[in-house]
């Protein structure tokens, strides 16, 4: 139950321990072209280009930085933790002027406070971490994204713990580039960076003036590999993973089955459960509202007397959870995962786990409040 890597589906496993397959194999391409267009349709996306690339979440995050930005570009972050950080180490990298509106940990920066910084003018691109891992923040991303277009700002939104288990409309909200990585709600394992281009974004990469620095990120290299198996011809840059690429067409195919409304709903139940868990039990969560607080983590602090050892704890109870990850807080309080196949009977055995650990560290709880209060969110329709 940590955020990531989730648990996957037998199917999504199966086609990752089938015998490989050549990457030219027309069974392959015919799979490969499939899993492309089914990521258009995961991302509410159908006028943007996908791109899948072997590689972690953190290429997925330089491919869109490396391809927009040129040297002496400003580029505004809005800044919600650990991966918003990282985000402007990349961007800096590539040469951008990096400004960045910051909320305090916990919190997200106003579509308000956002826009006022945008209409001061010259910023080609706006990134935003749709849902950061390390605290469990959500970003207002519909808001942000549509003010960045509004103004002509090319807006990059990092979905890596959200994509597929977070409300997110990419065409109709305006969203420029999508990126995200396997191992999430996407529900494959680790291995593969995903990203959906609009046309806007591909024309401003057509309009740059220099070469993109890093070849392994350039799109120019993995275009027309991309449009070759979409075609259902065989192309070749760099040998693709072949069997990842087959989980994630089966996995993107499950998701597609269930419809997007519907998981994005799921997601949000068995959220609204872990939360009146934590509540119950006199829990405090890290993001600071309701409004700032993801669907596919929890963040918690850790109550008084209880210290970083009530991870080991749960994991004698049978349930795997994180630890803190944000630098300035991560010994105060831990992580649960509950994205991709997660249902309310892991909810249930999660947090009776916690519960139970809970009691064990000296925390007074009510014996099963927890429990009552998943049931209680659960039970209701």
């Amino acid at each position: 139950m940590i955020p990531g890597p989730v648990e996957f589906e037998e199917e999504v496993l199966r086609a990752l321990g089938a015998p490989s397959l050549s990457h030219t194999d027309p069974a392959f391409i015919v799979t490969f072209g499939r899993a492309l267009q089914r990521l258009r349709e995961v991302c509410l996306a159908p006028s943007a280009q996908p791109f899948v690339v072997s590689g972690s979440g953190t290429l997925a995050m330089e491919m869109a930085v490396a391809n927009l930005v040129e040297p002496g570009d400003a580029a505004l972050v809005v800044n919600t933790g650990y991966f918003s950080d990282r985000m402007a180490k990349i961007l800096e990298r590539h040469g951008a002027k990096v400004t960045h509106v910051r909320a305090s940990p916990g919190d997200a920066p106003t579509v308000e406070e956002v826009k006022a910084r945008l209409e001061r003018g010259g910023f080609k691109v706006m990134t935003v971490t749709h849902v950061d891992t390390s605290t469990g923040v959500l970003a207002p991303v519909e808001g942000l994204v549509k003010a960045a277009r509004a103004l002509g700002v090319l807006s990059v939104v990092d979905g890596v713990c959200a994509t597929a288990g977070e409300v997110f409309h990419q065409d109709a909200w305006g969203a420029d580039v999508y990126l995200t990585a396997s191992q999430k709600a996407v529900g494959v394992p680790p291995g593969l960076a995903l990203v959906t281009a609009s046309p806007q974004a591909m024309a401003a990469w057509k309009g740059r003036k220099a070469p993109v620095a890093s070849v392994y990120s350039d799109w120019a290299e993995w275009l027309p590999i991309m449009e070759a198996y979409a075609g259902g011809k065989p192309s070749y840059f760099a040998t693709p993973p072949v069997n990842l690429v087959s989980a994630l067409d089966v996995s993107l195919g499950q998701i597609l089955a269930e419809g997007m409304e519907a998981r994005f709903s799921r997601h949000q139940r068995l959220a609204r459960a872990f939360r009146a868990a934590w509540s119950a039990l006199g829990l405090r969560l890290l993001p600071v509202s309701e409004a700032v607080t993801a669907n596919t983590l929890s963040a918690v602090y850790y109550p008084e007397g209880v210290d970083a050892s009530l991870v080991g704890r749960v994991k004698a109870e049978g349930v795997v959870i994180a630890g803190g990850l944000h630098p300035d807080l991560k010994t105060r309080y831990f992580r649960v995962g509950h994205m991709n196949r997660v249902g309310p009977g892991d909810v249930l055995v999660t947090v009776g786990a916690v519960e139970r650990a809970l009691l064990a560290a000296g925390h007074r709880a009510e014996a099963g409040a927890g429990l009552r209060a998943a049931e209680s969110v659960l039970a209701a329709r």
